[in-house]
This record gives structure tokens, sequence and C-alpha cells, in this order.
């Protein structure tokens, strides 16, 4: 009987047998199974494995080698070393060491929706600069649209304005004015403050009589030096930026057009059609202010390169924005380093306040958050879409209703901005004592005429306009939306591909208390019936629930285009699916009635969760000042009536419109109303050492780019190109 045979003997007598080398089978390295009861692992579990810590950490000590080595060569060469074991060093090297320190090689911009601010971080007052371009058009910006007014004037059936004053911005302005102005009579009437009974009378009738006196060109010593575009030395310019670009007439040869690349605290994508022009545009304008406004001579990149740069962004910002400044301050400027500080955190910095509420009324749009130990709270931040540029306009309304001499007056036409503006900020208060019949005058100074000298009386315009604050019902708010998302998209997570810019809860509540009942209903319930009934109630289109605030408050969405941001499946596909409007769509019953023939079911499309509220590109914030602040500090404080009060009592108010006289003390009754158990802990302040509120934000991104020891947040352009965008995630102060 023979044996069983082993497998090399069976290999060798089917001559399979490997007699040549040892080698193994495959090239392939043989990975081991893993223990799963037992495995560690150390991967981004320590600082020095991220490189923006391990180049700071490498900065730190490439400086410590330096200077021990310093250190050495003075004592070879016999200097003196004090008892610190510093040097004494050369005039050359301690000037530029104190250059360093004191933040001369720092620059500081502040962009905003009218106005740039940019200095360096040892001036003690930043220079501002207008916020535009102008462009060689065909058109200037009041030619177009047929030469439309602003603000816009109804129109008869002819095609011409009312010849009454009183019905040239509709029934609506009309009822409003009027309501506020009764609303104030009753009020001053309360406090124990006189009140003509014929006031108004007094003012129509003597606007409606007057007339202006025309004064020469020679005899106006405040006359305007306009910007001269062909003055016969080569072609005009491309382009044009600051305070020139706004004395350029109306009528020049060749056109200009002025353009804005920020609007209400958002990036103009109605008046651009690339991104890349948009953002060129913004380049140029803080370049061209840097240049000329500091004095600096940055010929070269290596020029550049010798600069610091802190850039100060909104709270409540779009991370688009971020990265799309920071690309164009390492890449195209060329800044040796970058940093970032959000405008509230600034103001904390420059006021010297620890834990406040830092309220920001701008030209264009109102911000409010809540700062504490050196940090914005972010459930705290609110953004309104309104400003001193609404009160403004609102302010030439008023007037008009009530005869103004100068009733042509156009927002759209460059010398009648500036008119308004100058206007706004003589006359309008919020101080009831100062509200009076009082005669005043202007002088109209247009390119090409002679100056025109207006006398004008004027009554409660001059804190009814103002007042759009605490009842924005009385702004015009349409069109403010235009163009959004024409441009540039929400940014979206590269893993789960959802919008993640930044969200507050104290804005989400806002929005849900403006938004209508259909975007509501599209939001929190998709699975609305095809009947139009959800939970009992009837939508079909309209808000059914009891509204928080009047339709007048609410926003125009005009430019809603889907009342669900969600993307439908199509009609074949889905079954008797619910539109905006509470309409079904075919599905049931046909036509005629009859019972539809029987098909085999369809797997139903799984829909794409809905945005929430606060991510909602159609709904405009709008909303009343002091409400919006107890919202902002109700979320901050999150129940704690401590911090409340310690909230309560810091409000800090910056921004050009909140120089308005006597805004503080009113906001602060108003608060006062809403929350009469914390009336002895409401304070409303101002900035301290008398430091101008248009500039706080400025002042405290100086003191951040001045602090050497303690700031981790700048970024060179050695960890932009290896990182990217990704390393604002290692580098910022907040959660990014």
């Amino acid at each position: 009987m023979v044996g069983k045979k082993s497998g090399k003997a069976l290999l060798r007598e089917e001559g399979l047998e490997r007699t040549d080398n040892n080698m193994e089978l495959t090239s392939w390295p043989i990975i081991q199974a893993i223990n799963q009861k037992n495995y560690y692992t150390d991967y981004l579990k320590r600082d020095e494995q991220i490189l923006a810590y391990r180049s700071q950490q490498e900065e730190a000590r490439n400086k410590m080698v330096k200077q021990a080595k310093d250190r050495d060569r003075a004592l070879a060469q016999g200097k003196t070393v004090g008892p610190d074991g510093d040097i004494e060093m050369d005039d050359g090297e301690e000037e530029a060491e104190d250059e360093a320190a004191s933040g001369a090689k720092t620059i500081v911009i502040h962009i905003g929706s009218q106005n740039l601010r940019v200095g360096l971080a040892n001036d003690a007052l930043p220079k501002t600069v207008p916020m535009v371009i102008a462009r060689r058009s065909a058109k200037s910006e009041s030619e177009e649209g047929d030469g439309e007014p602003a603000p816009k004037r109804a129109k008869l059936d002819n095609g011409l304005p009312p010849p009454e004053p009183e019905k040239r911005f509709g029934e609506d302005f009309a009822k409003k004015f009027s309501g506020m102005s009764q609303d104030l009579k009753v009020r001053m009437r309360m406090n124990k403050r006189k009140v003509l009974p014929q006031s108004r009378d007094m003012v129509t009738s003597y606007n409606r009589r007057n007339t202006y006196e025309t004064i020469t060109e020679h005899n106006d010593t405040m006359r305007i030096e306009w910007t001269d575009t062909n003055d016969g030395h080569g072609d005009p310019p491309a382009y044009i930026t600051g305070k020139a670009a706004l004395r350029i007439p109306d009528q020049s040869t060749p056109r200009y057009k002025l353009f804005w690349p920020i609007r209400y605290g958002w990036i103009n994508e109605q008046d651009y059609d690339s991104k890349h022009f948009l953002y060129d545009d913004i380049r140029i304008i803080i370049e061209d202010a840097i240049k000329s406004q500091l004095e600096l001579k940055l010929r070269t990149r290596e020029d550049w390169n010798q600069y610091s740069c802190v850039i100060v962004i909104p709270d409540y910002y779009e991370r688009t924005y971020v990265t799309s400044l920071l690309e164009m301050a390492i890449t195209e400027f060329g800044f040796g380093r970058v940093c970032f500080i959000q405008e509230s955190l600034a103001a904390s910095f420059g006021a010297g306040f620890t834990t406040c509420c830092i309220v920001d009324i701008g030209a264009q749009k109102t911000t409010i958050s809540c700062v504490e130990d050196g940090m914005v709270l972010d459930n705290s931040r609110v953004n309104l879409k309104f400003g001193g540029r609404d009160i403004t306009e609102t302010f030439v309304k008023m007037i008009i209703y009530n005869h103004f001499p100068y009733s042509e007056i156009n927002l759209n036409r460059r010398y009648d901005f500036q008119l308004a503006e100058e206007l706004k900020q003589k006359f309008c208060t919020m101080t009831e004592a100062d509200v009076s019949v009082q005669l005043y005058d202007f002088h109209l100074r247009a390119p090409g005429q002679d100056t025109r000298k207006y006398t004008f009386k004027i009554y409660d315009e001059v804190i009814l306009a103002p007042m759009g604050l605490f009842k924005p019902q009385i702004f015009d708010n349409s069109g403010k939306l235009k163009g959004r998302r024409k441009l540039v998209d929400k940014s979206y997570d590269i893993y789960d591909n959802k919008p993640n810019d930044p969200s507050s809860t104290a804005q989400a509540e806002i929005l849900t208390a403006i938004a209508p009942e259909e975007l509501l209903t599209s939001t929190n319930k998709p699975a609305t019936k095809a009947s139009g009934h959800t939970n009992g109630v009837l939508t079909n289109g309209t808000a059914t629930k009891e509204e928080a605030f009047n339709d007048s408050r609410r926003p125009s969405f005009s430019n809603i285009k889907e009342m669900d941001a969600t993307p439908q499946p199509s009609a074949a596909s889905s079954p008797a699916r619910n539109l905006p409007d509470g309409t079904p769509q075919p599905g049931e019953e046909n036509e005629g009635g009859a019972p539809r023939e029987e098909k085999p079911p369809i797997p139903e499309v799984e829909e794409e969760e809905p945005l929430s509220i606060e991510r909602r590109d159609d709904i405009l914030p709008i909303y009343p000042l002091p409400n919006a602040i107890v919202t902002s500090i109700t979320h901050a404080a999150r129940g704690s009536s401590q911090k409340t009060s310690d909230l309560l009592s810091g409000i800090m108010l910056t921004g050009g419109t909140s120089i308005i006289p006597g805004l503080g003390s009113h906001l602060e009754e108003s608060l006062k109303g809403i929350l009469p158990g914390y009336s002895k802990d409401i304070l409303i302040g101002r900035p301290p050492r008398e430091l101008d509120p248009q500039v706080v934000a400025w002042k405290g991104g100086a003191v951040f780019g001045r602090m050497s020891r303690t700031n981790d947040s700048w970024i060179n352009a050695f960890l932009y190109e290896r990182l990217g965008e990704r390393i604002l995630a290692h580098k910022l102060m907040w959660a990014w």
C-alpha cells in the first residue's frame, strides 16, 4: 500500500516545483490585519502635526536662535549686556524693531458699504475714502432706467408725476407718514412739550411760495472743484476712485458710471456681470487708497511684502467673501502676512470693553452682536438691512411731501446725493426738544450752473426720518434683494454638500418672525397634503397665523423664484405634489373628474432636506432696532439674568448713523418699555475718550495688529500656498 504523498512530491511530479530561488509569489506588501481589540494612532493628536502651529513654533525658535547669536556676537565685539541679557543695539536696528512693534508696518483695512477706512496701525485715526469707483460707460447712473429719479415718484396716466407733492410717493407712504406724525404729537404732549396745532400748514405755506437766490461762481467762497475727466492731456482715465469719483459731473464727456462693490453689507451682484470684475474693483479701490492716502512707496512686490495687513470683516460674514479677501491680500497685493478680526470684537478692543453688546448702525446695514471675554457670541449675531442711507431717502421723501422748494432732487445724481447727506447730517435729530418749526437754508452747487441758495422751513421730518430705525415699515425696502446670488453662490461643505456659512439663532428667530406663512410651511413642513391643508388650517398660499408685525413691516419677496428651495422631482415621477400656492398638480383625478387609470406604484423620490430659515436668501431681514437688540441679548444670555443685566448695561452704539443726536436716549427709553424688569440696568454708552463712533472698529483692528505676543492669527504666503483657505480653520480666533 502506497502512503499519502506530500504536497512537494505532488508538485515535483507535476513539474510545478519551484527550484530556482526563494522569492515571494508577489511583490505586493502584505498588510497584517489590525487587532481590533487594541490599536492606537496619534494622527492629528498633537499640535506639532499641524503645519500652522509647527510653523509658528519654528518662527519663535528661529527668533530665539537669532537673539542668542546676536548676543554672542556682541559679547565677542566687547559690547555691554544689560541685566536682563539684552544687548545695546545700534540706532538703525532699534528703529527697525520700533517700527515693527509700533505698527508702522501694519496696514488696517475696514471695508464698508459706503466708506473704506484704511490706515497704519500706529496712526491715531484712519483715512476715510468713499467705497466707489467710476468707470467709463455709455450712460451715467442718473441716465439709466429712462432717468427714473430716486426716491421713485408715482406717475399718472400721462406718465408725469402728480402736481401735488403729497401724492408723489403713493397713498401708503402718506398714510404711514401721517400716522407717525400723529404719534409724535401724542408723545410730545405726554412729555409736556409744546405742540403748535398748525405747524405743518406753516411749513407747507412757506415752502410753497419760496424761490431760490442765484449766486455767481466768483462770489461763492465754498464752490466745489469738479473732477475734469478730459483735460486735453491724453485719453480720459479708464477709472477714477475716491472722492474724485463723486465729483465727476453727471453730464461729463465721456460718461462715467459709479459702481459700489459693497451694498447692504453684501457684495454688489446687481450692478456687475462678472465676479472677477467685482473683486477687481474692490482691489483697485483699496490699492489706490493705500497708495494715495497713506503715501507709501509701494512699487514692487517686495515692497508690499514688508507690510502686514489686518482686515476687519463683518460678524455675520460669508465664507466666500472672507476667502476672496484672503486670496486678494496674499496673491494679488503680496502682503507679508494677513489676519482677520470681526467688527464687534474690533469695536470692543477699540473701546476697551470686555463684556458688551455692540450695535453698529452703518450706512446700509445694522449689526448687533454680544461680546464676552474677547469672543463674539455666535448665536447673538443679528444683521439687518437698513441704515443711514434709508434715513436719507426717507428724509428726502418727507421734505418733498411738505413742499420742499427743490422738489427735483434726485439721489441718483451725484451732487444731489451729497446734498441730501449734508441735509441729513445737519438737521436730523431724535431730541424732542428740537422739534419745532425752523427756518434753514442750503446751497445747491451743480456742475456748469451758478450756485442756488434756498431757504425752507422744516418741522417733524427731522425726527420722523431717523424714527425709521424703530419703525422700519416707513423705509422703502424694495429692490434690496435684487441680484442676490447672481454671481457668487453660498459656501458648501465639501463632505455633505450642505451650506456651511455661519448661522445664528437670534437671526433665525427674527427671520421666522417676519417670514410669510408659505416659507415657514415649506421649510418646516415639507410634506404638506395636496389639499392645501396643514394641521387643519387652509394655507392656499396666504398667511393664516396671526402676524407679530403688520404687513408693512414685512420685506419684499418679489424675487422669490420658488417658495421651496428643495429641488423637486419631475411631474412624471411624483404623484400629486403640492405647489407653493397650495394648488396640487394633476394627480388623483383628471379634468373630467373620473378616476384615473390604475398604474403600477412608483418608488418615491427621496426629497432633500429643506434649507433652514436663516440660510434662505429670499427673506430680507428688516426688524425694529430695539426688538432686535432684545433678541440678540436673549440668545446671548441663554436664560442667565446676571448675564442679561451685564449686556444691557454695556450696550455701545457705533457706526456713522449712531451720531444722530438723541438716538441713545430714545433707544434707552424704548428698551425700558420692552424690558421693564431690567429698566435699572439698561444703559446706552458711547465710545470712551471722545472717540469717533465711525472709527471704533478700525481702531480695534489697529490695536489687534500691534499685539505681537498674543496674536497668533497671522497667515503668511507659505501657509496659504500649502493649505489654501483651510488655514483659516487653524488661524482664526473663532470657529470657522
